[in-house]
């Protein structure tokens, strides 16, 4: 793979891996027909986890104990030709194995079956009745046969039939945006036939063996699949959609900007969208200057409505008009900057300039095109990560079509977020035809982790927020600029992981590390360290070492003898020489334990310089015997995870210095925790905030402002929609000597959120709680000093957990604070716990309700 997996990516593989291993084993065993669907939001990276699991098929992987399948066949299947040239570029892209094994099936093939280790597209225009690859197929109900085209010998079916019957072969269907096409309306019943006749077989052509749907929302796909006959349904793979935003690779915010007065504000709104883009341009041209990258180019979409034949002049009208608007307020847009993706394929001319027709898929490339004019044809299956402004004139009645628009541009354009910069992380979409209500329901469709199709959601998205006409803000000039280097001090803690591999993980920041000359050599030390670590352990574990040694070298079995109408007895044991292959198997098993290049690195060093081949042999036993002492293991795999925690803390001042792109590396790998570990807490440079609230009648009105926060409009204002207990919080701390700025805390995974790990009692997994405040003040010698403050109810299930984990922070960083206090109100009365004071602590730890705590003497008023 030429791209590292997020670790949300690697689990769905691994679960992939696991489905279609069981399915093709079902399948050889007795011919058993399975089907199971990859279900992840939109910008999830579908494609190239597909291209993960291909190339485990093809190849093998240790990293998921997978031989390769020597016989597998990759039929990749979809409704749209473009959206099949999109996965095969992506899949390329993604997958250095599979560059010349890539085949899109054109109208002239012809090969008897397909072959082994080869991806073929294929899509449902080209199995239509009039297509030539499916002429002279055998159709028994017409009883006989159509002449077949020139120079094919057989249909698609054929060549699909013949690769099911040969038994070297085993043929998985990858059926690409699996929502679309199984049948729902009339216009989809050309589509669902095809489909379905494909997977299910008809006439001479058996059924698919395995199938796979890959979709955002594949309910469609999986009802369709409970009317297939004798067809296994293996456990879906679900990505949960708030991992997928907490890697970085969606935007943040979505920005909808509508109509408050009633009008015709369609053209308005356009040239607001232009100033827009013009904004963002600006914006990501010095962003790259200062990282020393090559600037994104923003795109604007502008999406108009379908019209009904024999409106073609009305709509001639309106394009002109919206090309005559958009050069009028950015008169220096070169020409050839405006391009069309309409379903009639064609140029255009539009106020006497030429707008090409260009192919979904080469957009996000051509970045000559500055403005995009569409309809709803790429909706689906198009991916655009430089799109950050759309204005749409559809109606308010298309809810569906915009969602659906909107969920293709959501990608990040770097495949990270931008640390500290909200703006650079969010979409602007506005819409001159919507009222308030009605863009709310586009708003709730787009919290939702699905943003493809309506349905079937994978999880409410909770670190995604939808924005009406935020305000900007930037740091408050108001605020001492020592007080950001202080908060860029401030400790915010990881969020450990399950399944975390601490060798790979070390394996990886060594690399890094070396890589940007932070420490050098990293990669040697890192292999010499646990090369020392396997040493002296293997002193400590020698007897069980001596015993595994001997397994890996000798096979041992029992002879079992049975009489016809008697009894089945053992007669006697034996054993034989591993051969070397074997030993290899042996070795490649401890090399999924200890990672593949640690198993090599310490298998050299035990056989030493100018080793020979049987010296190489004995080492490889030497270390297939380790992989097999799980207390060996696990201590080599402490000793690595203290290496990285070492290595992370002692760089982490020299890592500000890093570009973005570098502080992403090791933010991912920061992020592979066991345990909660520190990281750089990030400064934002910009930010945007709702200014208005809706009232329960409907109504709305301003949000209240206030001073001093460290992120503010110009005129030094920052809106908020506290509660009571946070307002007398907030009016406290104010009021308090010395103070000089204070910071809302955000509620979502951003780096520049301070997050305090803890655990959830129910299910035994880490939470993140993010306290509400964090405020700045000078005490009186002039040192700059910062409490955390966080207001919280005790009658909430979490109250206790989260007191908890307030705790083993303050127990660990109290001291980097004047004070740390969770504050709650009972009975009309505010109470504070002091967790910098050991006997709190001590007590929170110890408690099993949150409200006596307050009401105990270990509380004082607040």
């Amino acid at each position: 793979m030429r791209y590292t997996l997020h670790d949300y990516q690697d689990d769905a593989v691994r679960r992939v891996l696991k489905n279609l291993a069981k399915a093709r084993k079902n399948y050889q065993w007795d011919g058993s027909l399975s089907q199971f669907s990859l279900t992840a939001t939109t910008g999830a990276g579908k494609t190239v986890m597909a291209a993960a699991v291909i190339e485990a098929l093809f190849f093998g992987a240790d990293e998921y104990n997978l031989p390769a399948d020597p016989g597998a066949v990759v039929l990749w299947f979809s409704d749209d030709p473009s959206l099949n040239e999109q996965s095969r570029i992506r899949l390329q892209a993604a997958a250095s194995e599979l560059d010349s094994r890539l085949r899109v099936i054109e109208a002239d093939f012809g090969e008897p079956k397909f072959r082994p280790g080869h991806v073929y597209f294929l899509n449902t225009q080209k199995l239509s009745k009039n297509s030539r690859l499916v002429r002279g197929e055998a159709v028994q109900e017409e009883g006989g046969f159509l002449l077949r085209p020139d120079n094919l010998q057989s249909s698609i079916y054929d060549t699909i039939r013949n690769t099911i019957e040969d038994e070297h072969l085993t043929l998985y269907m990858v059926l690409d945006e699996a929502h679309r096409g199984m049948g729902r309306d009339r216009n989809d019943n050309e589509r669902s036939t095809i489909v379905q006749r494909l997977i299910n077989g008809k006439n001479r052509t058996p059924a698919i063996p395995i199938v796979w749907g890959i979709s955002a929302t594949v309910k469609r796909f999986e009802d369709a699949m409970k009317g297939a006959t004798e067809r296994m349904a293996l456990p879906s793979v679900l990505v949960n959609s708030e991992l997928v935003q907490a890697s970085g690779l969606l935007k943040d915010d979505i920005v909808l900007s509508i109509p408050t007065t009633e009008g015709k504000y369609d053209l308005t709104l356009l040239g607001r969208a232009v100033d827009k883009i013009k904004a963002s341009t600006q914006a990501w041209a010095e962003y790259a200057h200062e990282q020393r990258i090559d600037p994104v180019v923003p795109l604007l979409v502008v999406q108009v409505a379908d019209r009904a034949k024999g409106q073609e002049l009305q709509e001639l009208e309106e394009l002109n008009a919206i090309v005559q608007t958009i050069h009028a307020q950015w008169p220096d847009l070169p020409p050839g900057a405006i391009a069309n993706v309409f379903g009639e394929h064609k140029d255009l001319t539009l106020m006497g300039e030429l707008v090409p027709y260009i192919a979904p898929e080469r957009v996000q490339d051509t970045t000559r095109v500055r403005v995009l004019l569409a309809k709803s044809a790429i909706s689906t299956g198009w991916d655009c990560p430089r799109a950050e402004v759309l204005v749409s004139f559809r109606p308010a009645q298309d809810q569906t079509h915009i969602t659906q628009l909107l969920g293709r541009m959501m990608r990040t354009p770097l495949a990270q977020r931008i640390p500290g910069n909200e703006l650079l992380n969010s979409v602007d979409c506005l819409l001159p035809f919507f009222d308030r209500q009605t863009a709310k329901a586009v708003a709730a469709m787009l919290i939702k982790g699905d943003t493809s199709q309506g349905e079937d959601d994978t999880g409410a998205n909770q670190d995604r927020r939808v924005l009406f006409d935020p305000v900007t803000l930037h740091p408050n000039a108001a605020v001492d600029p020592e007080v950001w280097t202080l908060f860029e001090r401030l400790p915010t803690l990881t969020l450990p992981r399950k399944d975390v591999k601490p060798i790979r993980r070390l394996t990886a920041l060594a690399a890094a590390l070396s890589r940007d000359h932070l420490v050098e050599g990293a990669v040697e030390q890192a292999f010499a360290h646990l090369h020392g670590v396997l040493d002296e352990k293997s002193r400590k574990y020698s007897q069980k070492l001596d015993q595994a040694r001997e397994n890996v070298r000798t096979m041992r079995g029992e002879e079992v003898r049975g009489r016809m109408g008697g009894t089945v007895t053992v007669t006697r044991s034996f054993s034989e020489s591993a051969d070397p292959r074997a030993i290899l198997a042996s070795f490649q098993a401890a090399g999924r334990l200890l990672s593949i290049p640690l198993s090599k690195s310490y298998a050299e060093h035990l056989a030493g310089e100018g080793a020979q081949d049987d010296d190489l042999l004995e080492a490889y036993i030497d270390v297939a015997a380790a992989g097999q002492v799980p207390d060996l293991v696990r201590y080599v795999e402490w000793a690595a995870d203290r290496l990285a925690r070492q290595w992370l803390a002692e760089t982490r001042e020299a890592r500000r210095g890093l570009s973005d792109v570098r502080k992403a590396e090791y933010d991912r790998l920061e992020r592979q925790s066991t345990q909660p570990e520190r990281r750089n807490l990030v400064a934002p440079v910009a930010a945007q905030a709702e200014s208005r609230e809706r009232l329960p009648n409907g109504t709305e009105q301003d949000l209240a402002t206030y001073l001093m926060h460290l992120m503010a409009t110009d005129a030094g204002a920052f809106p908020a929609d506290l509660n009571e207990w946070e307002k007398k919080v907030l009016e406290q701390e104010m009021g308090r000597e010395g103070f000089v700025g204070w910071y809302r805390n955000p509620s979502r995974a951003l780096q520049e959120s301070l997050a305090i790990p803890y655990t959830d009692p129910a299910s035994g997994d880490w939470r993140a709680m993010r306290p509400d405040f964090v405020f700045f003040s000078r005490e009186p010698g002039g040192t700059l000093v910062a409490d955390l403050i966080d207001p919280h109810g005790h009658h909430l299930a979490d109250a206790l957990p989260k007191l908890r984990g307030l705790a083993d922070f303050a127990e660990t960083y109290g001291g980097e604070f004047r004070r740390i206090q969770s504050v709650a109100e009972v009975s009309g009365q505010f109470w504070m716990l002091d967790m910098k004071q050991p006997e709190v602590r001590a007590a929170v730890r110890g408690a099993v309700d949150a409200k006596a705590l307050y009401l105990s003497a270990l509380a004082t008023s607040y």
